[in-house]
């Protein structure tokens, strides 16, 4: 839980900094936080809750250096200090998770932990870019490829039992470094570079939504039903970017940009977090996180957000549009959390 706290601190000021570039009524206005928006949330937030899960699964002291470090550079970040002391702490923290995986492929050479070893790279990469790049528009293939590397793994870890093709994880693998090698490209010739990452991307999808047990689970009930939803809207909102990086050939920017950053960062990553909390953060916190049905009323409102902001907003035109689906973004993010922290704090009572 201590771990988690500067994490908590980082979203909430992400999504400060999201309504300051929105435009909307934000609860603290500082020049800085719209600058730190996309890293504090992806790198400090998104970051520290994967290194920590990581560190457990590690199960030694050392690998907790590596969420101590993102969660103490979002905390840097947003204080007075000059920016570049939370940039140079976050890329420590980065390098740190990296490290993480090394005792992990030692104890288990799996394709599990090579494809978490990718993303890993890719946001060593993103930090020690946003050092001298400001621009986070340049960096975005380096961070998408950490969290839809680091998820890909994941879900083939949890969907294993499940896949029969032998076929199925070489393939996967084969994705992971070609999406790899596609980011770099994007950076030394955007003009290939961005359709191909886009390529990978949809090529990542179709795997993820082929071999998936997520399309079986769907006609269930309770948790499964609901993690099934989740994960497919994720896969959805993904599959919508890499088709939107396939028809560019240089940086993004525009409506584009915001379609890309948040059908990734929101639509996918954010839709995962909330499948997989009520199974991982169990795991995480040795404390339980029982599933209501009440989880259904922020992921539905996540997605019906992202259809406004991005539908109505980013495709159509409609400036109001957009305004009002990023604050029900917002809203439905911080509903999930109080949720999450109710459920795991006010377990129901057991039944005598």
């Amino acid at each position: 839980m201590l771990f988690l706290l500067p994490a908590g601190a980082a979203l909430l000021v992400g999504l400060n900094a999201g309504l300051q570039l929105l435009g909307a009524d934000a609860p603290v206005k500082l020049e800085r936080f719209p600058e730190i928006h996309g890293m504090l949330l992806v790198l400090s937030f998104v970051g520290t809750v994967i290194a920590l899960e990581r560190s457990v699964a590690l199960g030694k002291a050392a690998g907790y250096l590596s969420p101590a470090l993102l969660g103490i550079a979002g905390l840097l970040m947003i204080s007075p200090l000059p920016l570049l002391v939370g940039k140079l702490v976050l890329l420590a923290g980065t390098i740190a998770m990296v490290l993480v995986y090394i005792p992990l492929w030692r104890r288990q050479r799996d394709n599990v932990v090579l494809i978490q070893v990718l993303g890993g790279v890719a946001a060593v990469g993103a930090a020690a870019l946003w050092l001298r790049v400001p621009s986070i528009a340049v960096l975005l293939p380096f961070l998408i490829s950490f969290v839809v590397l680091t998820i890909a793994g994941e879900r083939l870890e949890l969907a294993r039992i499940g896949i029969a093709s032998p076929r199925a994880e070489p393939l996967l693998t084969s994705l992971a470094f070609a999406m790899t090698m596609a980011t770099v490209a994007t950076l030394l010739w955007p003009a290939a570079g961005y359709p191909l990452f886009g390529l990978s991307l949809l090529a990542m999808v179709a795997w993820l939504a082929g071999y998936d047990a997520a399309r079986k689970t769907i006609r269930g009930q309770g948790l499964p039903r609901y993690i099934a939803a989740c994960l497919l809207a994720g896969y959805g909102w993904l599959a919508i970017a890499g088709v939107v990086l396939a028809l560019h050939d240089t940086t993004l920017t525009g409506a584009s940009y915001d379609v890309v950053l948040h059908a990734v960062f929101l639509g996918f990553t954010i839709s995962m977090i909330m499948a997989h909390a009520p199974v991982i953060l169990p795991a995480v916190l040795r404390k339980p996180l029982p599933y209501t049905e009440l989880f259904w009323v922020p992921a539905v409102l996540l997605h019906l957000s992202l259809l406004i902001r991005l539908g109505l907003g980013d495709a159509g035109g409609l400036h109001g549009a957009w305004v009002t689906g990023g604050v029900l973004n917002v809203i439905a993010i911080l509903l999930f959390a109080v949720m999450a922290f109710w459920q795991a704090t006010h377990p129901p009572k057991a039944v005598a």
